[in-house]
């Protein structure tokens, strides 16, 4: 990235709006998200932030299929999720007792 903090623009056009969104699509504030979306939406029109949308959705994919392929897990994921995997019996799957799952 170009630049440091909320205006960190990567050296492309809009980026620095570009990052608030992403960032607002990983948070939990709903306000923000949907002010970053409405200054998408006003910059460079709907059809942005339906591509905007789609490629974060796209990260947030790749991420689990990553996941799912066995790829070792976090140890911050790993210790928010210790619950329901444990209820889910998830650890019992062959690939979670490999040598270095890290499950």
């Amino acid at each position: 990235m170009t630049g440091v903090g909320a205006n960190a623009d990567g050296g492309i056009a809009h980026g620095a709006m570009l990052v608030r969104f992403a960032t607002a699509v990983l948070g939990d504030a709903a306000a923000e998200l949907t002010a970053a979306r409405t200054a998408i939406v006003e910059a460079m029109g709907g059809a942005a932030l339906t591509d905007t949308a789609a490629v974060a959705a796209l990260f947030n994919a790749i991420d689990r299929v990553a996941d799912s392929t066995g790829i070792p897990l976090e140890e911050k994921k790993a210790d928010v999720t210790a619950d329901f995997r444990a209820a889910l019996g998830i650890d019992a799957f062959a690939a979670a007792t490999e040598k270095g799952s890290g499950a």
